[in-house]
């Protein structure tokens, strides 16, 4: 009987380098490590299959909905889902 191949990779798009990229301002890299702490502690704790259940599309898809999220909560009206904030 084969063994299926199992491409389950939690981890898959996510920056957990603890190295700050030449780009990223202190205060996101400052959110990226103590998000990458946090996903890391959650992993240990529960395992890869309990992992597996909680983000089945990977961590990476569940941290993207969890930033619009935010960035909807914080942001006026207004200027919600417009990307040309100096438009008038």
């Amino acid at each position: 009987m084969e063994e299926q191949q199992d491409n389950y990779r939690p981890f898959e798009g996510l920056n957990l380098s603890n190295a700050r990229s030449e780009n990223e301002s202190y205060e996101k890299y400052r959110k990226r490590l103590k998000m990458n702490k946090e996903i890391m502690k959650l992993y240990n704790t529960v395992g890869l299959d309990r992992f597996r259940e909680m983000f089945p599309n990977g961590v990476h898809e569940a941290a993207k909905g969890s930033m619009e999220e935010a960035y909807n909560e914080n942001t006026p009206p207004a200027i919600k889902g417009s990307l040309h904030l100096n438009e008038k």
